[in-house]
C-alpha cells in the first residue's frame, strides 16, 4: 500500500518549518530514532525535553545535542524508568513542574525481545510493563497540559503487532505460562495501539477535541531496540539484517514519528503511519496498512479498564 499524498518520496523532514516556540517530550530519546528525532526537531528551532533510563546516557546526549546546534539548543533531560510506575509518576510530576507547554508528547522508549520473563518492580510482566503500562500512566498525567497546548500524543508502535496472539491474553497477561520473547513483545505493542485507538474514542465520545492521537512504526530501523535486550541469537540475526537493504538508518526510522508529531495536513487518527515501501519495513513515510485487530472494540475496552486497575491510575476523560 502505498500513500502518494506527500509525493513520490514520501513524508521527510524537509516539510518542516520553523518550531521555535514549540516543545516536544520524547521518552527514549538518549540514542536511536529518539535521538534522531530530537535531532530533527532541534534543528528547527523547536524545545525537546528526553525521559530516559540513563542520567549518563543522557547528559552524553545532551551535550553532543549542543555541540551540533549550539550551547543554546534547548536540550534537557528528566530521568524516567518507564518500567517503575514511582519513577514515571515522579518524572510526570518534574515536567509538569518545568514544561509550561506540550506540542507532542513521543511515546517514544520500549524494550524488546527480552529472552526470559522478568518482571517490573510492580509485577508485571517487563515488555508490557514498560511498552505499555509506563506509557499508559505518563500520558495520563501529561494529558491535561497537553490539552492545553492544543498538542498531540504519537504512540511509537511496531510491525510486530501482528505477529503473535494479535490480542491480549487477559487470564494471563504476565505469561506465567508459555513466555515468548516475541509474543509478549507484539502483545505490549499491540497494547500500546488499542490504548491510542480507544483514547481516541474516548476523546471524540467527550467532544474534547484539542488532542489529537496518531500512531507509527519506523519499520525496520537500525536502532539499539534489539541488541540492548534481546538475545544474543537474535542480536546476532539483527546485525546480519542491518547489512541488507531491508534495514533503514535509525534517522529514517525517526520520520514517522516526527511527521505524527508536527505534520498539519495529517488529518486521520484512526491509522497507522511508517515506511510504505518494501513489506512496509522501508520506503516512503507515509499512511500504512492497519489491521483490524489493532481496535478490536471490546478488547480495547478492556485492556482500558485492565490498564487504570493495575496501575492505579483512573482517566478523567
Amino acid at each position: 500500500m502505498t500513500d502518494t499524498s506527500f509525493g513520490p518520496k514520501g513524508w521527510t523532514p524537509a516539510r518542516l518549518g520553523n518550531l521555535a516556540g514549540k516543545t516536544y517530550v520524547i521518552t527514549g530519546a538518549n540514542a536511536g530514532a529518539g535521538f534522531q528525532a530530537a535531532r530533527i526537531l532541534l534543528s528547527k528551532g523547536a524545545k525537546v525535553v528526553m525521559l530516559n533510563r540513563s542520567a549518563e546516557k543522557s547528559a552524553a546526549a545532551v551535550k553532543e545535542l549542543k555541540q551540533e546546534f549550539g550551547s543554546s539548543a534547548e536540550v534537557s533531560f528528566v530521568r524516567m524508568d518507564l518500567a517503575e510506575q514511582a519513577s514515571v509518576r515522579a518524572a510526570a510530576e518534574e515536567v509538569l513542574k518545568i514544561v509550561p507547554r506540550i506540542d507532542a508528547l513521543i511515546c517514544n522508549a520500549a524494550i524488546a525481545q527480552v529472552p526470559t520473563r522478568q518482571l517490573t518492580p510492580d509485577g508485571f510482566e517487563s515488555q508490557l510493563g514498560t511498552n505499555h503500562y509506563g506509557h499508559f500512566t505518563l500520558c495520563s498525567m501529561l494529558f491535561d497540559r497537553i490539552e492545553q497546548s492544543k498538542g498531540r500524543i504519537v504512540v511509537v508502535a511496531s510491525l510486530g503487532y501482528n505477529m503473535g496472539l494479535k490480542t491480549i491474553r487477559f487470564d494471563d497477561m504476565n505469561w506465567d505460562e508459555s513466555y515468548g520473547a516475541n509474543t509478549a513483545y507484539s502483545q505490549s505493542k499491540l497494547a500500546q495501539m488499542m490504548f491510542a485507538y480507544e483514547l481516541q474514542d474516548r476523546l471524540a465520545a467527550a467532544g474534547r477535541t484539542d488532542v489529537e492521537v496518531f500512531v507509527c512504526h519506523p519499520g525496520s530501523s537500525a536502532t539499539s531496540l534489539i541488541s540492548t535486550s534481546g538475545s544474543r541469537t537474535m542480536r546476532v540475526i539483527w546485525w546480519l539484517m542491518t547489512k541488507t537493504p531491508m534495514v533503514q538508518t535509525a534517522e529514517q526510522g525517526s520520520y514517522p514519528e516526527v511527521m505524527c508529531a508536527t505534520e498539519e495536513a495529517l488529518t486521520e487518527q484512526r491509522a497507522l503511519y511508517g515506511p510504505t515501501g518494501t513489506r512496509e519495513f522501508v520506503g516512503p513515510v507515509g499512511r500504512g496498512t492497519l489491521n483490524a485487530h489493532a481496535y478490536d472494540k471490546k478488547v480495547m475496552v478492556r485492556l482500558w479498564e485492565r490498564s487504570e486497575t493495575d496501575t492505579g491510575f483512573s482517566w478523567s476523560l
